[in-house]
């Protein structure tokens, strides 16, 4: 028999963490046809040797709904080994969107990347299919989506009525192609304004679909222990399998107490509750300027902020209490300016607001409310406020997978990124597994591979087993980095050779082969 393709002389890694053996594989028609010794004869050879060859990489938390339609080849998740990414986090989803003009004005990313041809999940994975991306694509349905498409963006709680049209978008997505979790973002308007009764409730909606629920809980400073507690909380009344995004203690008061809201994990579990974690190895995170203002602020969404901004006893309200967070979880000399529409302060990405509001003799409060002001209430930060110990801490649980939480497709542009788009899973295999020996290479590789597979109720991914996709990453273990930097984001990572999706080879000896493999992932059934 001749294969498709056949990787030789390298060393496998299958993703179960156990150890890597010597080992040919063989591909043909998109799976995995044999693995072992070989030869396997094949109408085109790899040569894998010297290198690691292991499942492609599963990003469990990332934002590229918004990016990958106008980025198809993403190119800087094909750099990292990345072949699968999970979508909608964070409680950001560009459907249901029956009104698409409202969601696209309550969007965190820059609504032009999308066409907006679609009002539910069905016809965005048409969109996504019809782009034909690099890179398999789960979905979930948004909170802060469906909030605006029942609630618009008001601080209110809903009817009983409104509740069920919300959980019966949840049931109806769930039964739509791609779709694999439902998520919330807190922190967030509007999902800021739901209370513990309403995430309860939709969260019974999405276990009952089989759907994953995972969350940016509502606090990750000096509440990060009660915001654990309700999010395992609503997933133990209906035994939802629960995904905790990107969990960190942001600012230097509340270092290390990830430890004891892994304890809060690691008791759920012995309890026989389904939950996880995930984490990108960097002490800075990424999000809007707008998550740091007070909740009240944004009742009504951003017109109803810059009316606020405009009166000028409001504003002070709003900047004192902005204040009021400074050195306790907020550091403004650690909060830069990424990426801004067109406008006057621009010129100042890559500044802190300490430092914008030096050059503009003003405090740090009055600066981030100024930009605010100046752009249509959209800016994007770059926040250093977690520690490296913190870091790694969370990234040796066993329970905790490797997810980079970016957006950014492409390996040019504009503003300054947040590196973790372009280097996340390089940089795990290169800093913290060979150059810090923070983990063994087998069990990085599982953080993100079978793990997250795991998560999404996925069983032919994840894992090098015949009869599962070919979704295969060929990398060079003493040279494999990432290369992006805060200062310097827009660069690719290295020591990724050759990268197969669905059996395509996508990434070819360090380069881009412009062949495109991805789908829409299918999940196990997983009804309760």
């Amino acid at each position: 028999m001749q294969y498709d393709l056949t990787l030789t002389g390298g060393d496998v890694i299958d993703g179960t963490g156990t150890p890597r053996i010597r080992s040919d594989i063989a591909v043909t028609g998109g799976q995995i046809a044999a693995i072992g010794p070989g030869p396997f004869p094949a109408r085109t050879t790899i040569d894998a040797a010297g290198c690691i060859v292991a499942p492609g990489f599963i990003d469990l938390h990332s934002h590229a709904d918004f990016t990958l339609e106008a980025h198809p080849a993403a190119v800087t998740q094909i750099h990292q080994g990345v072949t699968t990414l999970i979508v909608g986090n964070c409680g950001h989803s560009p459907f249901p969107a029956t009104d698409s003009a409202r969601i696209r004005r309550a969007t965190l990313f820059d609504d032009t990347q999308l066409s907006w041809s679609w009002n539910d999940a069905a016809g965005f994975g048409l969109a996504l299919r019809n782009a034909a991306p690099a890179v398999n694509v789960g979905l979930q349905v948004g909170h802060n989506a469906l909030r605006l498409e029942v609630l618009g963006d008001e601080d209110r709680q809903p009817t009983p009525a409104e509740l069920a049209q919300m959980c019966a978008l949840i049931e109806r997505s769930s039964t739509q192609p791609g779709v694999v979790g439902f998520s919330t973002g807190l922190i967030y308007a509007p999902g800021v304004f739901a209370d513990s009764p309403e995430i309860r409730a939709l969260v019974a909606a999405a276990a009952g679909s089989g759907l994953l629920y995972s969350t940016h809980m509502r606090n990750e400073t000096s509440q990060l222990l009660a915001a654990v507690e309700e999010a395992i909380d609503a997933a133990e009344l209906s035994q939802a399998r629960l995904e905790i995004s990107h969990l960190k203690a942001m600012g230097p008061e509340n270092w290390g107490s990830v430890k004891a809201a892994l304890d809060l994990i690691d008791a759920a579990r012995l309890r026989g509750l389904d939950v996880a974690a995930d984490v990108y190895p960097y002490t800075a995170s990424s999000t809007t300027l707008l998550s740091r203002l007070p909740k009240w602020a944004l009742d009504g969404g951003n017109d109803a902020l810059l009316e606020r901004l405009a009166d000028p006893a409001t504003r002070e309200r709003i900047a004192t209490q902005l204040r009021a967070r400074f050195g306790r979880d907020i550091d403004p000399e650690g909060v830069v300016l990424a990426e801004l529409p067109e406008g006057p302060y621009r010129k100042h990405i890559g500044l802190s607001i300490a430092a914008i509001g030096r050059l503009h003799g003003c405090d740090p409060a009055e600066a981030a409310l100024a930009v605010l002001a100046e752009h249509h209430a959209t800016a994007t930060i770059v926040n250093h406020a977690m520690s490296d110990a913190d870091v790694t801490t969370v990234l040796t649980h066993p329970w905790v997978s490797v997810a980079s939480d970016g957006w950014t497709m492409t390996a040019t542009g504009d503003g300054h990124p947040h590196p973790r788009s372009f280097g996340t899973f390089a940089r795990v295999l290169g800093k913290y597994v060979r150059d810090e020996h923070a983990l063994p290479l087998e069990e990085a590789i599982r953080k993100m591979t079978s793990l997250p597979a795991s998560r999404i109720g996925v069983t032919n991914r994840g894992t090098l087993r015949a009869g599962n996709a070919a979704d295969i990453v060929v990398f060079d273990p003493s040279t494999i980095i990432d290369t992006s930097t805060f200062h310097d984001p827009w660069h690719l990572a290295t020591g990724v050779r050759t990268v197969l999706v669905n059996g395509i080879p996508t990434l070819l000896e360090g380069r881009i082969t412009a062949d495109t493999g991805g789908q829409l992932i299918s999940k196990t059934p997983h009804r309760r």
